[in-house]
């Protein structure tokens, strides 16, 4: 066996992929121990609380250990993989089963690496470091905790308890009689009632992580009779994804992190900090769709994003140039109003990961035609679940379109730091006095909100009747210009 130098081995950090982020969920490991890897080329995937980010490594090497499996939540500023570099790559690719053993990885749990993946630049916020991780005593947990699980799936099907083929998994190692486990981890385990000294750790050097203690609960719900203490069912401690939600039977509890999390604190806060204040228009849109039809047979529009969404950003932008006052935000530290002079239009989108609020920088000094590639890239990059943090920082005022659902209107909650949010109500043919006779017509019901401290309601009200007026007349986008 080779032996390395700890001066040959490089400990990649989780990075700070936004401004003052201060964890990120592994949400997937492209790579395992013994696997080459060269600077640029992306290791894991990550969720932050703003958004998902592949991460590259800053280094040529070979993987020497992964510290975390998928799922786990880590503290930005901690080594999350280890990669030999320089004289020290040639010795780990020889050793690569053993630094397996080393890591919390199976051959089960490997999958192929992607192909034709493009790197994301972001930060590193990477320091090397020449201490090197204790190597944990490989193999008997996992297979002790599969054992668990084959036989709480039984139970499960209804065939009743499996026959033990092999003793348990070993109990948590403990320091003394206190078992490894960071204190927002006691707590959940108190809160459950999960007794530690009962769980197999699946983390780094034997600690106990969150999903160890949910799946504590998992395995105990799932067995009837407390006649004897049940198997600790945990996942192997390696690369496969860790469990998002758990089933206690009657019902389903999904931890809330990532950009859920995020989203719930900042609505909160803005709700309660922010007097808000929304203001009702229906509008008569006929012309704009016309207009929208028009523009999609338009060779200057060819391959863009036209639908009415456009023109009501169109529109916003149009009032906001008229009223400039609505695109500023509340300094609370200074105690004063801060006016922008310039528009980062955010668009609300439903992700699966939650709700994301995106924004097209300088959106006011783009053409229509520019605007719908910034929304059709906008939006396309949300569905694949690739947009960065930085696109969600610096909004201005926001657009909800929760038309999209066949919802008329609502009352939206402001976007922290912003003064203004819009909700488009569904677009539907209605009857309509048109030209002193009842018609049908595309009508739709546009909602503003605003912070009541900076945004009185002559200036609310002024800045929706300009939008309603572009979408009904929609010439008034070049007779207002």
């Amino acid at each position: 066996m080779t032996t390395m130098t700890d001066s040959s081995v490089r400990e990649f950090k989780m990075p700070d992929v936004g401004e003052g982020l201060t964890e990120a969920e592994i949400l997937k490991w492209y790579v395992q121990p013994g696997d080459t890897v060269t600077d640029g080329q992306v290791v894991c995937e990550v969720e932050t609380a703003k958004a998902a980010v592949e991460l590259p490594i800053p280094y040529d090497g070979v993987v020497r250990e992964l510290h975390f499996p998928e799922g786990t939540t880590v503290d930005v500023g901690t080594s999350i993989i280890a990669v030999a570099v320089g004289d020290g790559a040639a010795a780990a690719a020889e050793p690569a089963q053993e630094a397996v053993a080393d890591t919390p990885a199976t051959a089960e749990a490997e999958e192929p690496k992607p192909e034709g993946r493009q790197p994301v630049l972001v930060g590193y916020g990477v320091a090397t470091s020449s201490t090197r991780r204790r190597p944990r005593k490989g193999g008997q947990a996992p297979a002790g905790a599969q054992e668990a699980s084959a036989a709480v799936q039984a139970e499960l099907n209804g065939h009743g308890p499996a026959e033990p083929a092999a003793p348990a998994a070993p109990a948590a190692p403990v320091t003394g009689d206190r078992p490894l486990a960071k204190p927002p981890v006691r707590k959940l385990a108190k809160d459950l009632g999960v007794d530690l000294t009962t769980v197999v750790p699946s983390g780094p050097d034997g600690i106990i992580t969150r999903e160890d203690v949910h799946a504590a609960v998992t395995a105990r719900s799932a067995t009837p009779e407390p006649q004897a203490a049940p198997a600790p069912v945990t996942p192997a401690p390696s690369p496969a994804a860790a469990p998002t939600s758990y089933d206690t039977g009657r019902e389903t509890r999904v931890p809330v992190k990532g950009v859920r999390k995020a989203t719930a604190a900042a609505m909160v806060g803005s709700a309660f900090t922010a007097p808000h204040v929304t203001e009702f228009v229906t509008v008569d849109v006929t012309r704009t769709m016309k207009l929208v039809e028009e523009l999609k047979q338009d060779k200057e529009y060819a391959g863009l994003r036209v639908n009415p969404l456009l023109l009501i950003a169109k529109a916003l932008l149009v009032a906001i140039r008229r009223n400039p006052d609505i695109n500023a935000s509340w300094d609370e530290a200074a105690q004063e109003i801060v006016v922008k002079h310039y528009v980062n239009l955010g668009i609300a989108a439903a992700t699966p990961r939650g709700l994301i609020v995106p924004n097209i920088k300088d959106a006011h000094a783009q053409t229509l035609p520019q605007l719908a590639g910034s929304l059709g890239e906008l939006v396309s990059t949300a569905r694949e679940g690739k947009t960065s943090p930085a696109a969600m920082q610096g909004g201005t005022v926001t657009i909800t379109n929760v038309g999209v659902f066949g919802v008329d209107t609502g009352t939206p909650i402001l976007n922290p730091g912003e003064s203004a949010i819009l909700a488009v109500g569904a677009i539907k043919l209605q009857p309509w006095v048109h030209k002193g006779k009842v018609k049908p017509r595309q009508v739709t019901t546009l909602a503003l909100s605003f912070d009541h401290r900076l945004v009185d309601g002559e200036l609310g009200s002024k800045v929706l009747a300009d939008v309603a007026a572009v979408l009904e007349q929609p010439k008034r986008l070049i007779s207002w210009a």
